[in-house]
């Protein structure tokens, strides 16, 4: 059987995690060469117009270019959102497990004490027993 090295498991989780920053980069990219190239007429405004009368085909783009940025943007969110919610309810068990550590700390202790007390109190009484022993000997 091969074990798995933890330097190989490193690697291939560097390796993911660089996979998933170049297809980040690479969208991103896309998303500003579009937007350079093939919508930056909609922002020059019209000779002789306050505001610039947009055609269909550049209404068509400018809707598609915000659906392809909600779609981005939803997914990000979306998984922003599951993720804080996953990391609230770990620190909720993590807070609930702290509640529970610090019981059960507190039982030892208690426990540790009634033991003490327990062995000092035998302890003078076996002293006392050995005091009454020697002096019957003595006697």
């Amino acid at each position: 059987m091969n074990a798995i090295r933890p330097e190989k498991i490193e690697s291939t989780e560097t390796e993911t995690v660089d996979n998933n920053l170049a297809a980040v980069t690479e969208v991103e990219a896309g998303i500003r060469d579009f937007v350079r190239n093939d919508i930056a007429y909609l922002r020059r405004p019209a000779a002789g117009s306050a505001e610039p009368a947009l055609d269909p085909s550049a209404e068509a783009t400018v809707t598609n270019v915000n659906s392809l940025i909600q779609r981005v943007a939803g997914t990000s969110l979306a998984e922003i959102e599951n993720l804080i919610s996953e990391l609230e309810s770990l620190r909720d068990l993590l807070h609930a497990e702290g509640q529970r550590v610090q019981r059960e700390i507190s039982g030892y202790a208690q426990l540790s004490q009634a033991a003490m007390k327990s062995t000092r109190m035998i302890s003078d009484n076996v002293a006392q027993w050995k005091r009454a022993a020697d002096g019957l000997r003595n006697s």
